[in-house]
Formats: C-alpha cells, sequence, structure tokens
C-alpha cells in the first residue's frame, strides 16, 4: 500500500488512499485496504469507517466499493466486535459493528445486484448475530434493517430465509422494541451508554433530544422488522409462524411507522396477510383484530387504504366473510362514497359490490342470520342510497331543487331545537333532513351529517358521531379535510379512548384551519391554537406516548441529581377541560346552523447475555429488562471504561 501522508497519526490510513490520483493504483490500495484492515488493531479505524458510512449513506448506488471488497471487509469487521471484546474495548472501536451494519443495509437498499453481491460475501450471518443481540440494540436496530433490504429481492430471499431463526427473532423484536430501547436507554439516564447517546444525537447531545431521538429510533427498530416480517408474510409457508395470536393481536397497534413513510407499519403486514388465503381466516377470527382495522378505516391515518384493503379482501372471500360482515360493513358504509383510496380508483363502486354483493333483505337470506339487526338496518339504508342515486338521474332537476330547499326548512327546524336544548329532537329533524337531501347536494349533506354528529356528541353516542362524520369527511371537497367534523370526530375518538385516532384527528385539523383563507376567530390572532385544542393534543399525545406501556410495567424514567423528572410525562388523566365553548367551534348559521360545538371531556431483573458464543432464546416469552452497562456489553474488566 501506497505511504500515507506524513501528517496523518494513521498507518494506511483511508482517507490518504483515497487521494491517490492514478484510478487503477487507487482501486487497487482500496482493495487492499478492505482486505486487510479486519486483521489490524491501529487505533482511528473508527474514523475510515464512518467516513465509508457517510459515503454509503450520501451514494448508495456506486458500485465501486461494492467491486472492491466493503462487504467481506463489513462482515469480518462485525465478526471482530462480536469475538473480540478486547479489541472492541479499544479506542472506539465500540462504533464500528453498528456502523457496519449500516453500511451493508446502505448499499443493498435500491440494488438487487449489490444485494446479490452481499450475500456472497457472507454478510448474512454476521447480521443475524447482531440481530441475536449479541451487542445491543442499536446493532440490532441496523441488523434488521440490512436483512429487511436483503428479505426484499426474490434473488436473495432465500439465502436470508434458509437462517430459519431470523423471522422468529423479528417477531420477536417488533414485540419488544419498545420495551427494549425504553428499558436499555431512556429509564436510566445514569446508565445510558455515551456511544448510544453519541448515534443518536450526533454530537447534539442533551437529554432532550437523547429522548426525542430514542423514540424516534425504537419506531424504526419497530417498523423496520415488521418490514422484515412484511417480506415473509408473501410467503404462504411462513403464514403459519407469522399469523400466531399473541403477535397477530399485537400488529393493529404497532404503529412503527411516524417517521419511515415507506414502512408498512403493522396494518401493512396486516394487509400482506390477508392478500394470502390461508393468512385471511386467522385474522378474521380475531374481533380485536377486526375491530381495530375498522377504527384504522374510519381515521386520519396514512394507512388508512391499507386497513379498507383488509375489509375488502375479507369480505370478498366466502371463507371470511359472514365472520367480519357485521363488524365491517359500520366501517365500509360510511367511506362508501369516497372516491378514491389508495390503489382504488372508484372505491365507492367496490364497496357496494362487496357490501351488497349477496345482501337480500329477507329471513331466509344466508348473509340475514349472521348479522346484527342494526347492521341489517344500516345494509338496508345504504342499499336505499344507492337506489336513490340511480334514481336521482332519471328526475327533472326542477325536482331536485324542490327537494333540496324541504330539506333546508327541516334543517332549520333542527337548529331551532338544537338552539332550545332538544338534542334528540335536532337529531331527528337532521335524519329527517337527510332523507330529503338529494345526493349530489353534497355540502348540504356535510353540514347535515356534521350537524347530527354534534348532537351525537352531546347525547354521548359516539359511534354515531364517528360514523356521520367520516360521512361528511368522504363526501367533502376536497376529502377528509372538513374542519369541524375532523374537530367533532376527534372528541368522538377521545369518549372511546381511542387516543391515537383522536390525535391524528385534532392535528388534521389544527392543519385545516390555520391554512383555511378566513380562518376561524381564534386563528385570526398570531395563528394561535385554542387553549381547548391544544389541551386535546396534549392529553393524547400523552396518552399515546410510543414508551407509555413501558413505562406503565418497568417505572418511570430515572433521572440522576442533576437532572428533573418530569411527572407530566406519564399522566393518563387531566383535569375536566370544561364546556370549551368558543366562536372558533361554532358554526355560522350560512354555513353549519348555529350548532355550537362543546369539548367532551374525556371520560425480576435479567440482563440479556451478549457473552461470547452464547445466544439469547429464541422465545416469545417477554423479557424484562433494566439498563445496560458496559460491564453487561463487555465484561467485568472493562467497568470502568467509558465511550
Amino acid at each position: 500500500m501506497e505511504k500515507h501522508s506524513s501528517d496523518c497519526p494513521y498507518p494506511g490510513c483511508f482517507f490518504c488512499v483515497m487521494k491517490e490520483t492514478n484510478l487503477s493504483k487507487r482501486r487497487s490500495n482500496v482493495a487492499k485496504f478492505f482486505k486487510e484492515l479486519p486483521s489490524q488493531n491501529e487505533d482511528g479505524q473508527v474514523l475510515a469507517i464512518s467516513g465509508l458510512w457517510n459515503t454509503a449513506m450520501a451514494h448508495p448506488n456506486d458500485p465501486e466499493f461494492i467491486e472492491l471488497g466493503i462487504f467481506e471487509c463489513m462482515a469480518r469487521l462485525i465478526w471482530k466486535g462480536i469475538e473480540d471484546r478486547n479489541w472492541l474495548a479499544q479506542d472506539q472501536n465500540i462504533y464500528i459493528p453498528y456502523y457496519a451494519a449500516h453500511i451493508i443495509g446502505s448499499y443493498t437498499m435500491n440494488v438487487e445486484e449489490f444485494a446479490e453481491q452481499a450475500v456472497r460475501a457472507g454478510v448474512i450471518p454476521a447480521l443475524v448475530e447482531l440481530l441475536r443481540d449479541r451487542l445491543t440494540w442499536v446493532e440490532q436496530r441496523v441488523a434488521v434493517r440490512a436483512l429487511g433490504h436483503l428479505a426484499t429481492y426474490d434473488s436473495t430471499f432465500p439465502a436470508v430465509a434458509a437462517h430459519t431463526d431470523i423471522l422468529e427473532l423479528s417477531i420477536q423484536l417488533a414485540i419488544d422494541a419498545l420495551e427494549i430501547v425504553y428499558t436499555h436507554f431512556l429509564q436510566f439516564v445514569d446508565k445510558r451508554l455515551s456511544y448510544h447517546c453519541d448515534l443518536l444525537t450526533r454530537g447534539m447531545g442533551g437529554l432532550e433530544m437523547e429522548s426525542r431521538k430514542a423514540e424516534e429510533w425504537a419506531s424504526q427498530l419497530q417498523c423496520w422488522s415488521l418490514q422484515l416480517i412484511n417480506c415473509y408474510a408473501f410467503k404462504e409457508e411462513f403464514l403459519p409462524t407469522i399469523c400466531q395470536p399473541d403477535f397477530l393481536g399485537q400488529l393493529p397497534s404497532m404503529w412503527g411507522g411516524l417517521v419511515n413513510e415507506n414502512s408498512p407499519a403493522g396494518v401493512g403486514v396486516l394487509r400482506t396477510i390477508c392478500h394470502q388465503r390461508f393468512g385471511r381466516i386467522p385474522v378474521a377470527e380475531n374481533p380485536g383484530i377486526i375491530e381495530a382495522l375498522c377504527n384504522i378505516a374510519r381515521s386520519s391515518d396514512d394507512w388508512q387504504y391499507m386497513a379498507v384493503d383488509c375489509l375488502v379482501w375479507l369480505l370478498q372471500d366466502p371463507n371470511t366473510r359472514l365472520k367480519v360482515l357485521d363488524k365491517a360493513a359500520v366501517a365500509l358504509v360510511d367511506l362508501a362514497e369516497l372516491p378514491s383510496l389508495g390503489e382504488h380508483k372508484r372505491l365507492g363502486e367496490v364497496l357496494t359490490n362487496v357490501l351488497l354483493e349477496d345482501y337480500i333483505p329477507h329471513p331466509s337470506s344466508a348473509v340475514i342470520a349472521h348479522i346484527s339487526t342494526s347492521t341489517r338496518h344500516l345494509l338496508d339504508d345504504f342499499a336505499a342510497l344507492r337506489k336513490k342515486t340511480k334514481w336521482e338521474r332519471t328526475v327533472p332537476k326542477e325536482d331536485l331543487q324542490i327537494k333540496q330547499a324541504a330539506a333546508l326548512v327541516v334543517k332549520l327546524e333542527g337548529n331551532s331545537r338544537f338552539s332550545a336544548g332538544d338534542i334528540s329532537g335536532a337529531a331527528a329533524k337532521y335524519t329527517e333532513a337527510l332523507s330529503l337531501c338529494p345526493v349530489r347536494a353534497k355540502k348540504e349533506r356535510v353540514v347535515l351529517h356534521s350537524n347530527r354528529a354534534q348532537c351525537h356528541l352531546l347525547l354521548h353516542n359516539a359511534e354515531g358521531a364517528i360514523s356521520d362524520t367520516t360521512r361528511a369527511l368522504s363526501i367533502h371537497n376536497p376529502v377528509n379535510r372538513h374542519s369541524k367534523s375532523l374537530w367533532r370526530r376527534a372528541q368522538a375518538y377521545e369518549l372511546l379512548s381511542l387516543h391515537k385516532e383522536s390525535l391524528l384527528d385534532a392535528i388534521m385539523f389544527i392543519n385545516e384551519c390555520s391554512q383555511q383563507p378566513g380562518s376561524e376567530s381564534d386563528f385570526k390572532s398570531g395563528n394561535k391554537v385554542p387553549d381547548y385544542v391544544e389541551r386535546l393534543v396534549k392529553k393524547q399525545m400523552q396518552a399515546s406516548w410510543l414508551f407509555k406501556d413501558a413505562a406503565l410495567k418497568h417505572g418511570e424514567i430515572q433521572y440522576d441529581e442533576s437532572g428533573s423528572v418530569d411527572t407530566e410525562e406519564l399522566e393518563t388523566e387531566e383535569a375536566d377541560d370544561g364546556d370549551g365553548e368558543s366562536e372558533w367551534e361554532t358554526a355560522s348559521e350560512s354555513e353549519e346552523a348555529a350548532v355550537d360545538a362543546k369539548d367532551n371531556p374525556g371520560t425480576q431483573e435479567t440482563i440479556r447475555d451478549v457473552k461470547n458464543g452464547e445466544k439469547r432464546p429464541n422465545t416469545r416469552n417477554h423479557p424484562v429488562f433494566r439498563g445496560i452497562t458496559l460491564r453487561d456489553l463487555l465484561g467485568p474488566q472493562y467497568e470502568n471504561a467509558s465511550y
């Protein structure tokens, strides 16, 4: 290898090698560097690896280092970190396995040929050892990311699947991810490994920044585990392992994609499972999953279309249709006028066909025997609405205008009853007005559904409010952007303790109001979010905190004497919000009648064994964690080391 620069303290420095202007000589020297690096023990190796990490992140499709042996080098460095704790404890070598696995993942995420070369270079066994928890959760995170990329391609998936414990390990990691990060990093502030803090904050530091990044990385750890599981879910032979009740039941709550838009999240894995004939039956047999899918389908969740797909496939399958129709119909009827969603460009037609395909309103019907009376009435009304839509196409325009005027008169009667305090009477009048109002009069129907939803809220009928607001949002133009319906649905979700759904709608509500040119009065003053909205958002953020379950199970975050404990972080109850009356949340006479919107107050120690040569048991029993220390990672002789 060429002699390094005279002012460089590191023999064979990678950066000195890269300064060679002769391309052929530089490539030869780089190849030699990759070959020799894992067998060397000089200080400063982490500088070269971090430089390679930056290059891989910036230019993941550049083949040069792939051709020169970077995959073989990274695999050997991971093995060295696992097997040689003395080397790992020197200088800053403790960072190297993390960077090495990250480099593998970056170079394999886009180009299938690179993934094939990585497999031939033997990276999978090294990544699997990190996945088995031979170091820490930080290395698990990048290992599962890299394995997920390798499993994406048809040509390399068999090599991943040949390691029979990868799927089981990934499932367990998806289940435990939040608990691991909470107990191994966030909970015990004085036990946080310095190199973990450095990796998370990239030198920005501070407890607040570390905590925020811990939430982001925990989300990534879970969603990358789900991404890998999703690759297996496309293969029928792996469905029995994936479709075990304990894991299936947790999938809808695995949010896991907040900072990773391309992640399938838990509902995405369910979508893949439901696409498979043998996957639909275990999903349909779990009422909790169907209920969760219905909630996601009627929410502002970015993965709404995935939940709708799941329900449609379950209804189209004769083996699962009758098991889910009673619950699914309630959600899908409310969405039947959406013009498009996800890959569905004619969603209303799809939902109409799937809901009414074999529905005959007669006691002898096979469907009638499997659904509740309320669902039967719902489908009857839905069928009548479809007939009304077809009938209106043949009716003179003047006749429809007369009906619309009659609906307006009845709506005004409803407004008067509402103002007089007759909430039930007002709801009845809005129902009557909806029956008169032409289907094509969408703007007026949005108002009627939204007003009736407010009546449902005041009568504490949360399901009715969710149904009406969802219908209003579906027929509004633009779709899902009617501010008052978003706010009312947020309150309805709060009544049902559906915290994430309530939070999403409240955020959407704020976005809509702040973007409207004639925004409500509270927004005219400095774009300030009204107090009653801020209270709801804060409450739902606390209730849906990523680590809430882990904190309840293992205890609050423990600060040292220099820190302070934020006791509000774990509170789940707040003071009564009061009436929350505001001009901002009251509909005008011209748009939404005089319906006052009111806030509705919402009702023992084990350490993971990371010793050389020992593997974590392959089990689905949830482990109990405590903060890991360098002694746990490297052994007692390194107890006083710091990174």
